[in-house]
């Protein structure tokens, strides 16, 4: 079953069962209003009579009285009006039906020849028809000497009751249609929405990330679909970046391999004469391996880091040594450069428990960037400093600096910005992440023009 078939389901479910109550009480309401009043107005005239002949007719003969008692209490009084004796014998009839008879098969005439007021509800056998009738004892002396007994007929009343208990159901029953196409109308505005993000995540499913869901009201639904389209923008972003990535190291691999190929090619053919050229052709393939070997090794460290399997070896590290072995690593490609390379390392710095092997690479990778984007003449300061519980580590450089619009996508896997210098595109993101693995914080601060600032925070072991 379909959502809107459920919604429309539910509206009619849960109306029809209030409907239904509502209708239910409220004709027991009216029923009861109408037969209670009746018997009040009854028990009413009943009381009156009874009171009028204990007042004015208690000392005479009640059969002899009864017909005059009779035209007073029927003056001006629509129901039947009896007078019955202490017997229960029928004295006197306002219709003038079968008097003379017995009236002790009622049970409100028993009751009130034996001195309690009593009504009564039932089919009359000689009318035929169900009745209403209040009996009330008449009084002489204390003691009851007879009966009056007013009688009314139900027939118009529940004719009454039926005629309302129709209009009520009437009304509810337009309720539910209204209700019916209220929940179809209703429902349709959310099998809409629905169908148009099934459409569109659909499409996605199949690749084609251009298509959106419209979200036409700010509902769930709504969000839903902003969330969507937000996803796949993500996804068109990543996919892109995949395919700049798939270049990108294609052209990385060519650019090598080609290197490396022709060098051999040359090396084998004997077509080198000295030592020299010979040494220059195996510097380049030596150099050329390396960066192959480096690339491998980013992409490894990636995969590792995408299926979780990256597990970090911990030691004691005291960070000045550290260090200053890193800048003597990298110090003559600087030099080569023309870059001036600074280490600021002091004796106080406290240990910190990392992977060497892991942090090192990070270091390294920093500043391989600052070298490739720092022109000769330049500044790379590599320090560190204790602030508290970390251990704040910076790599600053007076390089070419970074756009606005570019800091927020730098960590971002496979983004190179908008320059042509070598790399994956994969340095920085695994970087961070073996940064986060220790607990850590890695940010990046640059000005177009002015340079960069990567800064690394690593909690400080020699607190625990």
């Amino acid at each position: 079953m379909g959502i809107r078939k459920r919604l429309v389901g539910s509206y009619l479910l849960v109306i029809l069962i209030t409907v239904i109550t509502l209708e239910a009480i409220l004709v027991a309401g009216v029923n009861y209003y109408y037969h209670h009043n009746m018997e009040q107005i009854l028990i009413h005239q009943a009381e009156l009579s009874a009171s009028f002949y204990e007042q004015y007719f208690s000392d005479q003969d009640l059969e002899q009285q009864a017909e005059r008692l009779l035209k007073g209490f029927s003056h001006n009084f629509a129901a039947q009006a009896q007078i019955i004796g202490s017997s229960g014998q029928l004295l006197q009839d306002s219709t003038g039906y079968q008097i003379g008879q017995n009236m002790t098969g009622y049970p409100d005439v028993r009751k009130a020849i034996a001195g309690y007021a009593e009504s009564w509800q039932g089919l009359d056998p000689l009318a035929q028809e169900e009745v209403l009738a209040v009996s009330y004892p008449l009084l002489a002396d204390g003691q009851a000497v007879g009966a009056v007994r007013f009688v009314t007929s139900l027939t118009e009343t529940k004719e009454t009751v039926r005629q309302i208990a129709v209009i009520f159901i009437s009304v509810g029953l337009i309720v539910i249609a209204l209700v019916a196409v209220v929940g179809i109308i209703l429902s349709g505005t959310i099998t809409r929405s629905i169908t148009g993000l099934k459409r569109a995540a659909e499409k996605m499913a199949e690749g084609d990330f251009t298509a959106r869901a419209t979200a036409p009201y700010e509902d769930e639904l709504g969000a839903l679909a902003e969330t969507l389209n937000t996803m796949a923008v993500k996804i068109q972003r990543q996919d892109q970046l995949k395919n700049d990535f798939i270049s990108s190291v294609s052209h990385e691999l060519r650019s090598p391999l080609t290197s490396i190929k022709g060098w051999v090619v040359t090396l084998k053919g004997n077509l080198l004469k000295g030592k020299a050229p010979l040494q220059e052709g195996l510097d380049i393939i030596e150099s050329e391996t390396d960066r192959l070997a480096r690339l491998v090794d980013e992409l490894l460290d990636f995969s590792k880091f995408e299926d979780g399997r990256m597990v970090l070896n911990r030691s004691p590290l005291h960070l000045t040594e550290f260090l200053l072995n890193i800048g003597q690593l990298l110090r003559p490609r600087a030099v080569r450069q023309g870059i001036l390379l600074e280490v600021k390392a002091p004796d106080t710095l406290p240990i910190v428990s990392a992977d060497e092997n892991r942090l090192k690479q990070v270091i390294i990778n920093l500043l391989d960037n600052a070298l490739k984007f720092t022109e000769p003449g330049g500044v790379i300061v590599l320090s560190a400093r204790p602030v508290e519980k970390q251990v704040i580590i910076t790599v600053v450089d007076t390089g070419a600096g970074i756009a606005d619009q570019e800091l927020p996508k730098l960590l971002q896997k496979f983004y190179k910005g908008n320059h042509k210098m070598s790399g994956s595109g994969l340095g920085l993101a695994i970087s961070e992440q073996i940064i986060q693995l220790h607990q850590g914080q890695l940010t990046i601060h640059s000005e177009l023009g002015k340079g960069t600032k990567v800064t690394i925070y690593l909690p400080r072991s020699d607190l625990d």
